[in-house]
């Protein structure tokens, strides 16, 4: 199926198509979504090196005694050049504590019954043996909550390359016949555009400033943790405090 804005260029019309290409996180923060959001077609990019101490297995949510980092342990000792799509987890029991810990953290949020219903069965009914798969099935399912309906790829569909990491990316757009990828301003340290412009593709970078604050328990504002704390406090209100609605929001 065609995705993609459809743009008048002359007498032609062309398909405009907007990728992005990221690691998948656990459980990330609202930015993230919205990235994913902007965009046609979300390529996870787990077919590149693990990273430890990264947010790939943890992230932090806001609890009364502070900033807490969940964390998922996986299979390292050895594994120094592991992919993140052959990550494996180290054990089942990370599930069971990191519920109660939400649970703990957020029982008396305001809509805590209704995201309950939405990640309980993910943790405690679910079983998974690889990290990029079950990063995937949490932003699939939290992706739907939220009405966004952006296809999420994972990048070894399109086929793994030894390429450089620029070439690499260039490769990926290209294979998803996409002519716009959005990046996050980070990348901007190693971004190559006069090579993405040679291949035909624009560079645009998304802007994660100016989100506006939302009703957050537990002392003063921080935009910078998990979704979860969003969703919890505001549930099916979260979209408005994020940059992009949903298409029928109007």
């Amino acid at each position: 199926m065609e995705t993609g804005t459809r743009q008048k260029a002359g007498h032609d019309e062309v398909l405009m198509k907007k990728v992005a290409i990221v690691q998948s996180n656990y459980i990330p923060w609202k930015g993230y979504f919205d990235l994913i959001a902007s965009v046609d077609e979300f390529i996870l990019y787990d077919d590149v090196q693990y990273t430890k101490r990264d947010w790939r297995n943890r992230n932090i949510i806001k609890t009364q005694q502070g900033p807490y980092w969940l964390s998922i342990p996986v299979k390292v000792k050895g594994k120094y050049f592991q992919k993140i799509e052959e990550t494996e987890l180290l054990d089942e029991k990370w599930a069971e504590q990191h519920w109660k810990t939400l649970y703990h953290t957020y029982k008396a949020a305001p809509f805590f019954d209704e995201i309950a219903s939405l990640l309980k069965p993910l943790y405690l009914e679910s079983s998974f043996t690889h990290l990029s798969v079950l990063n995937r099935r949490f932003l699939q399912e939290i992706c739907n909550y939220l009405k966004i309906t952006t296809p999420i790829t994972p990048s070894s569909t399109y086929g793994s390359t030894d390429l450089p990491p620029n070439e690499k990316l260039i490769d990926l757009c290209v294979k998803a016949n996409a002519n716009i990828y959005i990046s996050g301003p980070a990348a901007k340290a190693y971004m190559n555009e006069a090579l993405f412009q040679t291949h035909g593709l624009t560079v645009q970078w998304f802007d994660y400033s100016g989100y506006p604050e939302y009703p957050q328990l537990w002392g003063a504002f921080d935009h910078k943790v998990s979704i979860v704390d969003l969703l919890f406090n505001c549930g099916p209100d979260s979209r408005s405090y994020m940059k992009t609605k949903p298409v029928n929001s109007e």
